[in-house]
């Protein structure tokens, strides 16, 4: 009895720790239902623990607090690359800027602020010189994604922000050397998503988002269902938030969220897709609020992070 008690009390104990801070974007969080997800499923997720999200973009000043302290169990940054140098110092060089921040919306545990998965830990890779970029970039990006493969059991690589923009207005695939890169990921199970762009394209979005084999994600305005910035028929989710760069960021985040719960109630995705992260697309988009866009005449779907978490726990939710 005195187990069971001791059991009971730790298990409390454990839920109400489990989201200790503000979400730091409070509107785009509530829009997108995650500080809804943190409440409902405290004590049954972890919220990003033993996974680790691959931030491929500019590089990163590591000496941040937001990365080089936690207020999580364990380090934030778990490794770091740089695919252009071949080393392991990402920081900034020439106008890199954009890395440093880009894991803030998905990741961040510190100071009370938290991002959508703020228990995971972060592979912080610099895989080019400015996310502003051109499609010329793509041999550098290209062997940051294969660090990925190479080493994503090593450090238990579940998810990949793939940050970098060109801003031009793509409306087909630009083929290029991170396509097969792209492809073996996506056949290992490990998501990717690339921000469309910030420039109200209505005819394309920006690459590597117009790839094949990344997940594009675009925006609506925080706290109302209006699709802005670049959007297209290639767009997989709209995300609440201010650029489609933390629309990406969110997305990430949410989709370690989701893995855990698939994971954990063992919800066969393979009815989904056929593979893992076209399911969990497919789960965000059927459980998404219908967004309609009268300038392209589009309709899209809004991640609601709690009703893609409800979807995959209700069949288990009495065993669990």
């Amino acid at each position: 009895m005195k187990l069971l008690i001791w059991i009971l009390v730790m298990n409390l104990l454990a839920a109400q720790a489990a989201v200790a801070g503000d979400p730091v974007d409070p509107p785009a969080f509530a829009h997108a239902r995650v500080t809804d997800a943190w409440t409902a499923y405290r004590g049954r997720l972890s919220f990003g623990k033993g996974q680790t999200l691959a931030l491929i973009d500019d590089g990163c000043t590591l000496s941040l607090p937001e990365w080089s302290s936690s207020d999580g169990e364990v380090p934030k940054v778990l490794v770091s690359y740089d695919s252009v140098d071949g080393d392991d110092n990402p920081q900034h060089e020439g106008k890199g800027y954009h890395g440093s921040t880009i894991g803030i919306p998905s990741s961040v545990n510190h100071a009370g602020k938290l991002g959508v998965a703020f228990n995971d830990q972060v592979a912080v890779i610099r895989a080019l010189e400015c996310c502003h970029c051109n499609v010329k970039d793509s041999k550098t990006l290209a062997a940051g994604l294969r660090w990925v493969i190479d080493h994503h059991e090593e450090f238990r690589i579940t998810t990949v922000n793939l940050a970098p923009v060109d801003d031009l207005e793509h409306g087909a695939p630009v083929p290029t050397e991170i396509d097969a890169e792209l492809r073996t990921l996506r056949d290992l199970g490990i998501w990717v998503s690339a921000p469309a762009g910030n420039h109200a394209f209505v005819n394309g979005i920006s690459w590597p988002a117009c790839q094949p084999f990344s997940f594009a994600i675009g925006a609506v305005t925080p706290g109302k269902d209006t699709v802005y910035l670049d959007r297209h028929a290639k767009i997989d989710l709209l995300v609440p938030a201010a650029a489609t760069s933390s629309s990406n960021a969110i997305a990430c985040g949410a989709a370690m969220l989701l893995r855990e719960a698939i994971e954990k109630t063992g919800y066969d995705w393979k009815q989904d897709a056929p593979n893992l992260p076209e399911a969990m697309l497919k789960i965000m988009q059927k459980t998404g609020v219908v967004v309609e866009d009268p300038a392209t005449k589009l309709s899209f779907r809004r991640l609601d992070v709690k009703a893609a978490l409800d979807f995959v726990f209700e069949p288990h939710s009495a065993a669990l």
